[in-house]
């Protein structure tokens, strides 16, 4: 690292990053990558910078207040002049961040030994002062002619995450302060507050006992802040009350539900191994994230402790939910080939769950046969689904009733509920969600207008096939 102006530091140009080795590891460094990944509209564009950067293509890295500036060369050699731009803090935004971090010994401690504490960057941004870029906060520009981010700054970027995982004062430097006058400042904050509290407490009574308790409690852990605080001997003497009652201490409230599904890192691979596909497994992990966002959602739901658990999905069901979720028809076709199903087949599947996951799968598949109990209950609700005069005319084949004039059909699932169905080019294919009564689902949101009353009809609609 070179540089006699405090405000600009350059650092010499990193050797090349391993395949599959990450180029940031600390949280910050991540947050910093984030902020690029969920920026660039294109996102090849950012995976070719990514190659580029762990080759070694970004040369020596220049930074100061507001941006970073380096010289990466394509792979034929022609050099790019990059830069990316970071706003600056104000005076204001200064003096909140640096009164945050005085105001706590361990925060000065921590960024000494090259650490950014989570707690420091929360209560920053809480104050108008956000530590870390978000979305679009990272300002490309570049000789190359591109206006969004290209491979030149995106590579720039992934190796300057490689400079924040080293030292994050880099980050503070691109906010506007070198290290050494940061460091000065922050010891004279930490002084100055040192006085006042010492003059302070040299006039003032002793304090109860259970005070630093309390203080200590509105404080707490990076999971409490901003939490009244609690007195310990109220705490334990509480907890006492209750356990002499017979009752359990009560259950901290749920976690609140994120916004969205959190976005899996990239795989960091210049060249994709031999029998690996990259994109398969980036979509894999994403799809991961989402089921695991839909299951936390479920459980914080009300009445989820009421509900009765749901059966885990059989290989099928779980290859079809992950077509249904690709946009990468390569990723689809390959789900259909390891199903042994042709494209068209698959689709049909797809369609199938949209309308209602394991339960529509299975009434697309499963060709049962009701028992003399069900087959009982559902004559019943066919017989009290119409009036006679609007009643279809249906033929029974085990468990699916069809109107074959009119090109539609009932099928019965096992869980009780009735699936509307019409034949479109020769197959039978679903029209909508289920519903508890089969008018209900014959006048589903996607039908054909049903028939009219046909002769010799009945009571239920329909002389059965055997």
């Amino acid at each position: 690292m070179t540089g006699g102006d405090p405000y600009e530091k350059t650092f010499a140009a990193l050797p090349p990053t391993p395949p599959g080795r990450g180029f940031a590891h600390t949280w910050w460094g991540l947050a910093w990558l984030r902020a690029l990944e969920h920026s660039a509209l294109d996102g090849e564009q950012v995976k070719k910078g990514r190659r580029y950067a762990r080759t070694g293509a970004v040369g020596a890295v220049s930074v100061r207040p507001g941006g970073l500036t380096a010289v990466v060369r394509d792979r034929d050699g022609t050099a790019h002049r990059t830069d990316v731009l970071v706003q600056e803090f104000t005076e204001a935004q200064w003096d909140r961040l640096l009164g945050l971090a005085a105001a706590e010994s361990g925060h000065i401690a921590a960024l000494l030994d090259r650490d950014v504490p989570p707690e420091l960057a929360e209560d920053a941004a809480e104050a108008g002062a956000e530590l870390l870029p978000g979305i679009g906060d990272l300002d490309p520009r570049c000789d190359c002619g591109e206006w969004d981010h290209c491979p030149h700054t995106a590579a720039l970027c992934y190796q300057v995450a490689r400079l924040l995982d080293q030292d994050p004062f880099v980050l503070l430097l691109l906010r506007g302060r070198g290290e050494r006058g940061l460091l000065d400042e922050l010891e004279e904050r930490s002084t100055a507050g040192a006085d006042i509290e010492g003059a302070s407490g040299a006039d003032s009574e002793p304090a109860p006992a259970d005070t630093g308790a309390r203080a200590a409690g509105g404080r707490g852990g990076p999971g409490m802040r901003g939490m009244p605080g609690i007195a310990a001997a109220e705490a334990y003497a509480a907890h006492e009350a209750r356990a002499a009652r017979g009752g359990p201490a009560p259950l901290p409230a749920p976690p609140a539900l994120p916004e969205a599904p959190g976005q899996p890192p990239t795989l960091d691979t210049e060249a994709e191994p031999a029998g690996l596909d990259v994109d398969g497994v980036e979509f894999l992990a994403q799809a991961a994230a989402a089921e695991a966002y839909r299951l936390l959602a479920g459980a914080l739901a009300p009445g989820h402790a009421e509900r009765a658990p749901t059966a885990p999905l059989t290989t099928v069901e779980d290859a079809v939910r992950l077509t249904a979720e690709a946009g990468d028809v390569r990723v689809r076709s390959r789900l259909a080939a390891a199903l042994g199903r042709d494209r068209a087949a698959m689709e049909l599947a797809v369609r199938a769950w949209g309308f209602g996951r394991a339960a529509a799968l299975a009434a697309l598949e499963d060709d049962w046969t009701p028992d003399r109990a069900a087959l009982a209950r559902a004559r019943a609700a066919l017989t009290t689904a119409w009036a006679d005069a609007q009643a279809p005319v249906l033929r029974r084949v085990r468990a699916r009733w069809t109107a074959a004039d009119a090109g539609l059909q009932l099928r019965l699932g096992r869980e009780g509920r009735w699936w509307p169905y019409h034949r479109e080019a020769g197959h039978w294919v679903p029209t909508g969600p289920s519903a508890p009564d089969p008018a209900s689902a014959w006048a589903g949101p996607d039908p054909e207008p049903g028939p009219g009353p046909g002769p010799g009809a009945g009571a239920t609609g329909a002389p059965e096939a055997p």
